[in-house]
């Protein structure tokens, strides 16, 4: 089942909003790859912030 905006990982709970939301659609990404949830989370995480990052104008947008 996807993570949605209202229901995503525990280990995504603190993440900034923007974060959150990139992190959420990068694991998903990652789960129709039919990667493990285990994989899945941490690539997702990592991935997101560096995108948020490296686009600093995908933070506002998704506020």
């Amino acid at each position: 089942m996807p993570w949605t905006k209202k229901d995503y990982p525990n280990s995504m709970k603190n993440l900034d909003g923007p974060v959150r939301e990139k992190a959420i659609e990068i694991a998903n990404a990652l789960l129709e790859e039919e990667y493990d949830e285990g994989r899945a989370i941490p690539i997702a995480i990592k991935k997101a912030k560096e995108y948020i990052h490296d686009h600093p104008s995908e933070k506002k947008e998704r506020k």
